[in-house]
């Protein structure tokens, strides 16, 4: 029994924790809320189509509010539905990891400010370093080493693109982490991006590279070496294969990507992953449908002229749609 005068003194005890309970309640609701609403205002800013069918019916100016790893996820769809890459958990990972990224560079910015010259003087060199330490330490992303091949060995049925776990977003954000020069530069943009990075693709000869263009500064960055590596132009135009001045015009190497092109991109990797798995068809839909978003690349339409010759007939250039297992038939 508490007396009336260690009541009083007990009232203030009790208010005093259920102030605490209340003010823990209220931080955990916000964490949620934050992580909800930057979730939501990343969706909120972007078209979402469900399927790749509806994906390439939109417009340029439509396709332009697509999110990268949305794109690059539905080109990966109905290569192979055991493995079909769930696309809302995806975009759930993708925020969580781009605000552990946002976390951490913020904690250690003062590394920055104080010593700059110790990141080449660069906020976006700085920026970029920790969204690879993150990716790489904290969430285990990293080059898939049965497709680590050199120049002299690559050749176009190498099996690079049998497994689309590799060459697609789908492998880096599952629980394997695994992935190429198909994947993890998009992985860079995706992340980059939903905290307001200036990040574009950019191509080479059988490569994919990011660019940060944008704030003052511009620079490329190779997603697929340990650590961060910056690399000028010239250096892609050697590295991994040698690009001729007649290539590079034919081929829009080393531009940055619009949209369009980048989606012309995640459809040959989805074609090439077709032609593995000798769905000679619907691979070349995927290049025909690629040409179209990007008629300026040449291998494109090159590549919808060697599976027809394979098939002895030319394609309908229609993709056609998916059935209810996700799979188009086999040629």
């Amino acid at each position: 029994m508490i007396s009336p005068r260690n009541e009083r003194r007990a009232r203030p005890r009790k208010l005093n924790h259920c102030r605490r309970t209340f003010l823990a309640l209220v931080l955990l609701v916000t964490a949620a809320v934050v992580l909800a609403t930057s979730f939501g205002r990343h969706l909120g800013s972007h078209a979402h189509p469900a399927t790749l069918a509806q994906l390439l019916k939109l417009s340029p100016t439509r396709l332009s509010e697509v999110s990268i790893a949305q794109a690059d996820l539905l080109c990966a769809s109905g290569l192979r539905p055991a493995d079909e890459p769930d696309l809302k958990q995806c975009m759930i990972t993708l925020a969580a990891w781009a605000s552990r990224v946002r976390s951490e560079t913020e904690r250690h910015r003062y590394r920055f400010e104080q010593n700059p010259s110790e990141f080449e003087n660069s906020s976006g060199f700085f920026q970029m370093l920790m969204l690879t330490v993150v990716l790489a330490e904290d969430y285990g992303v990293h080059y898939d080493q049965r497709r680590m091949a050199g120049p002299a060995s690559s050749r176009i049925d190498d099996g690079f693109f049998s497994d689309p776990r590799s060459v697609f977003l789908g492998g880096l954000l599952g629980p394997q982490r695994i992935g190429t020069c198909s994947s993890m530069p998009i992985l860079y943009v995706a992340v980059g991006r939903q905290l307001g990075y200036p990040l574009k693709l950019a191509t080479t000869k059988g490569h994919l590279f990011v660019r940060w263009d944008g704030a003052g500064e511009r620079f490329n960055v190779e997603a697929t070496s340990h650590g961060l590596t910056r690399f000028d132009d010239d250096y892609y135009r050697h590295w991994p294969f040698e690009v001729t001045p007649a290539e590079e015009a034919a081929e829009g190497y080393l531009r940055s990507l619009t949209p369009a092109e980048e989606l012309a991109v995640f459809l040959s990797v989805r074609g090439m992953c077709l032609r593995e798995a000798g769905r000679l068809q619907e691979g070349a839909q995927a290049f025909a449908a690629a040409a179209r978003l990007a008629p300026g690349c040449q291998s494109y339409q090159k590549m919808v002229a060697a599976l027809e010759s394979a098939l002895g007939r030319p394609v309908v250039k229609t993709m056609p749609p998916l059935n209810t297992t996700g799979q188009t038939a086999r040629n």
